[in-house]
């Protein structure tokens, strides 16, 4: 080989690593929850996504435990591109033999969980006509509260996270928090531009301070609701109201982002809040394990 030659490849040397092994692959033998990672600062089991953790409030205050979690998939991996997911082991031979029409083996997404859980579990007081609440009128409350857990407050969390840097959204394609709130709000926000200039439309006004009031208002809705009583609305057991409840509790109370300080702090300023949610969230951390546990 020419001197110019293997000096010019002198300059390009190749460099052998060793080969890394796979990770392990031993099955779990029990469900496992897909989650968004946790809060490591504040938790080490429930996950730091509302979704994900209104899922996880669901399956342990409906009393199952066992349940293993992972945090290590994109949600790209999950069923339409979203997490949480329940993955579900294959049928051993003797639940093969004694048990019919469980789906084992798959992935499911989180509207079939309530599903997977009435087929594992068989009746539950969930399952009955007054779902757990102590009557109809308790019932009926519920929706309104749902409504406004899932609207005003889950909106007004999302309008405190400040947006993400600009060189984050061009690498990554981070959108800021508040694109989510058109699909929240009704009816949604106006956009920024469009309406009278000749600017296209662009972006969206947010009416940050009316989000802010109504959260403070729900919180303090939610403190004169419960107020002395174990679970919400009077309720002898938990309900699906709990699960939800604590899931937008525990994101006020521990932000695992600067910006839900001031969230934070209407949530701390009601006593039987903060004591209830601590209660729920042994309840609720109590079901679960890490997945690596098995390994």
């Amino acid at each position: 080989m020419p001197d110019f030659i293997r000096s010019t490849y002198s300059r390009f040397p190749i460099y052998y690593t060793p080969a890394i092994p796979p990770p392990s692959t031993v099955p779990s033998s029990t469900p496992v929850l897909w989650i968004i990672p946790p809060n490591q600062a504040n938790s080490k089991i429930l996950s730091r996504d509302v979704e994900c953790l209104k899922w996880q409030a669901y399956i342990a205050l409906r009393g199952m435990a066992s349940i293993k979690v992972r945090w290590d998939i994109d949600p790209a991996g999950g069923v339409d591109g979203r997490l949480p997911c329940l993955w579900i082991p294959p049928l051993t031979q003797d639940e093969k033999d004694s048990v019919s029409g469980l789906s084992r083996g798959e992935v499911l997404s989180a509207r079939m969980i309530p599903g997977w859980a009435d087929i594992t579990e068989g009746e539950h007081v969930w399952n009955t006509d007054l779902e757990g609440y102590i009557d109809e009128q308790a019932k009926d409350e519920s929706r309104a509260w749902v409504a406004l857990l899932e609207g005003a407050v889950h909106a007004a969390l999302l309008s405190y996270r400040p947006p993400p840097p600009i060189v984050s959204s061009w690498l990554h394609g981070k959108l800021s928090p508040l694109s989510q709130l058109s699909a929240i709000l009704h009816p949604p926000p106006a956009p920024l531009t469009g309406l009278s200039t000749l600017v296209p439309p662009h972006g969206i006004n947010v009416p940050t301070s009316t989000l802010h009031q109504r959260y403070q208002e729900a919180i303090g809705s939610l403190s004169d609701r419960l107020g002395t009583d174990k679970w919400f609305l009077g309720s002898s057991g938990p309900t699906p109201l709990d699960a939800l409840i604590f899931a937008y509790l525990h994101i006020a109370l521990h932000p695992d982002v600067k910006g839900l300080e001031r969230a934070r702090a209407e949530v701390t300023h009601r006593v039987n809040l903060v004591a209830w949610e601590r209660k729920v969230r042994a309840l609720v951390s109590g079901a679960f394990k890490p997945l690596h546990h098995e390994r």
